[in-house]
């Protein structure tokens, strides 16, 4: 955990609980290690913020198999699209959108590279960063069925809450970039 341990070091000191949550969340619980660095992968894309993204992607790589993080990516990639058009139903509130055909091809949710309860596990945790019901529901079953417990959620989105915290402390502690002066002329 090389470069998220230089990334803890970045967080101010008003982060104080990310970074201590942050270790704990990354050594700690129910998960396995394929399943924590898959969700945080998965979850890190989903923040949108790349010095997050780039450390965790820099530590899976030395921890885990390239299935896992090839399947973490494209949870992150699915769950963008699904989590808006799903979310969408869910809030319009209108039974009508439900008996119209999504159209979306989700051809990898079908065709994982390594364990479909990892992916599902993925999909879960990317769901709850983006406030998806719908989703996390849908999910939430899945891995129930598929053998995980309900500690092995809860851990997911525990590790994706404080990765968004994370995410957001970093953001927070980033000066805003000065707009260059334009050239005299």
């Amino acid at each position: 955990m090389r470069a998220l341990e230089v990334l803890r070091a970045q967080l101010p000191d008003w982060a104080v609980d990310a970074r201590l949550n942050l270790q704990a969340v990354l050594t700690q619980g129910s998960l396995t290690t394929a399943q924590r660095w898959g969700v945080a992968v998965a979850v890190s894309v989903a923040v949108r913020n790349a010095a997050l993204r780039d450390a965790v992607l820099a530590d899976a790589r030395e921890a885990v198999e390239g299935a896992v993080i090839d399947d973490a990516l494209a949870a992150a990639s699915v769950m963008a699209m699904n989590n808006v058009f799903y979310r969408f139903r869910h809030m319009i509130g209108k039974p009508s959108y439900g008996d119209k055909p999504a159209r979306l091809r989700m051809n990898r949710l079908a065709r994982v590279a390594g364990s479909k309860v990892d992916f599902e596990l993925c999909c879960l945790a990317v769901s709850a960063v983006n406030g998806c019901e719908a989703c996390v529901r849908s999910h939430e079953a899945v891995v129930l069925q598929g053998g995980l417990t309900e500690d092995h959620v809860n851990d997911a989105v525990r590790l994706a809450a404080v990765l968004q915290s994370v995410g957001v402390s970093l953001e927070a502690a980033t000066p805003p970039a000065t707009p260059s002066a334009a050239p005299a002329g």
